[in-house]
């Protein structure tokens, strides 16, 4: 499993010439590491003096960064195998009408997949900067960076997954199903991107 290699043997990997692991993959990465930044912030909060009127609100978020970044490291994985899966379906055989109806089918189901799957992503890294801007004024001020960190990085993976998701999207048939994840991924860009500048402010205000 990629989520168990060490760091040099990861990139080692993804740095080959094999298609996976790629940007979903780091895209899933990157959202883990803004998620764990979340709970180191909350980490260092909770039980300081001075800050004991946030420490529901750290103990809260901490919680839900932990449970973000266990399921974006689980999607590290997740993404390759989704990937994968659009291989294997064009490597179905051809040779009869039934053949050909159940490979079209299988590689119009693992597009989709390949597709949900950033698309989860994309999900769950928004959901790490909804949590940093929640707590940026209110965590240790001696990571404010920290913070700020954070939420770059879960741009990086919410853009990365967003990515992901639109290049896989010309070839799938269903128009409905396009349309949908076309609005959907446009309206989580601009509201992280809109969450990252405003984290970014105020980091820089703390400066």
């Amino acid at each position: 499993m990629l989520v168990e290699m060490n760091l040099q043997a990861f990139v080692k990997e993804l740095a080959s010439d094999s298609p996976a692991p790629g940007g979903g993959s780091v895209a899933a990465l990157s959202g883990a590491l803004g998620a764990g930044l979340i709970s180191m912030v909350c980490n260092l909060t909770i039980g300081k003096e001075g800050y004991e009127a946030y420490e529901s609100d750290m103990v809260e978020v901490r919680a839900k960064s932990e449970s973000l970044y266990a399921s974006l490291l689980e999607r590290i994985d997740n993404d390759t195998e989704a990937f994968n899966k659009v291989m294997a379906a064009f490597k179905m055989k051809k040779e009869t009408d039934e053949d050909k109806a159940a490979r079209k089918a299988a590689i119009q189901n693992a597009f989709k997949g390949a597709c949900d799957s950033p698309f989860s992503i994309a999900e769950e890294c928004l959901a790490v900067i909804r949590l940093a801007d929640s707590i940026v004024d209110k965590g240790n001020i001696n990571a404010v960076s920290d913070m700020g960190v954070a939420a770059a990085q879960a741009l990086a993976g919410l853009e990365g997954a967003v990515m992901n998701v639109r290049i896989n999207l010309p070839s799938i048939k269903d128009e409905a199903y396009v349309e949908e994840k076309k609005a959907a991924v446009q309206k989580m860009l601009d509201e992280g991107m809109s969450l990252r500048q405003a984290v970014q402010e105020k980091v820089d205000a703390k400066l």
